[in-house]
């Protein structure tokens, strides 16, 4: 089977689709703790303050920037991730969310594809939301929009590499994709565990599960 994809939208149409979810995650953490900013985000290494600081420093960056920080860092990407979020942390809690909340209607963004964008909101969001037991309902459209775009690019996150030979179906949406085995599950539990996180795996069924779940412990 192939994949089914959404009808494609333009990077303009894409835009307040970007500002909602980062407005819903601001609200989200409006009334945090100091101790709840410490907590180890889904991304290795990063508590969940950080990884704001990273979508944060994504909406400040332009090309121009991302290349002059690339050169700086010497094409070390990682390290010029940790650089940026650095940048964008603040000398507190507050301040970091103060940074994000100024740039939710930013249109600002690294050489990457809009939807690029929107899936690195929700897909981060998620990070910093699971840790913390903060459940948010994704508009199932976006949610559509974004698993359809992760299966088909290995662009930022490999993606579409990682559910190689299987097939993928939503059992509360549109999305479906590949062929092989079936694995099964909520959009947003495909589209993470799709792009490597691995607890999301727990909430999916089918016979290729283990195979998706050994896969999200790779690059």
């Amino acid at each position: 089977m192939t994949a089914q994809k959404p009808a494609l939208r333009r990077g303009t149409d894409l835009w307040p689709l970007v500002h909602s979810e980062r407005a819903a995650l601001a609200a989200d953490l409006a009334d945090l703790t100091d101790e709840q900013w410490a907590t180890p985000s889904l991304c290795a290494g990063l508590t969940v303050r950080e990884v704001l600081a990273h979508l944060t420093a994504a909406a400040r960056l332009n090309g121009v920037r991302w290349l002059a920080g690339v050169i700086r860092c010497r094409f070390d990407f990682d390290k010029q991730v940790v650089m940026r979020l650095t940048e964008q942390l603040g000398r507190s809690p507050a301040e970091t969310l103060g940074r994000f909340r100024h740039v939710i209607t930013s249109t600002t963004k690294p050489p990457l594809p809009t939807m690029a964008m929107l899936g690195e909101t929700i897909v981060h969001g998620e990070d910093i939301r699971r840790p913390l037991g903060i459940h948010r309902l994704h508009p199932i459209e976006t949610l559509t929009l974004v698993a359809g775009y992760y299966s088909r690019t290995d662009q930022v996150v490999v993606a579409k590499g990682r559910i190689q030979g299987l097939r993928l179906v939503a059992n509360d949406g549109s999305f479906s994709t590949g062929s092989g085995p079936l694995v099964t599950g909520s959009t947003l539990a495909l589209t993470m565990a799709m792009t490597g996180r691995l607890t999301y795996c727990e909430e999916l069924d089918g016979p290729s599960v283990a195979t998706l779940r050994a896969r999200c412990g790779t690059s």
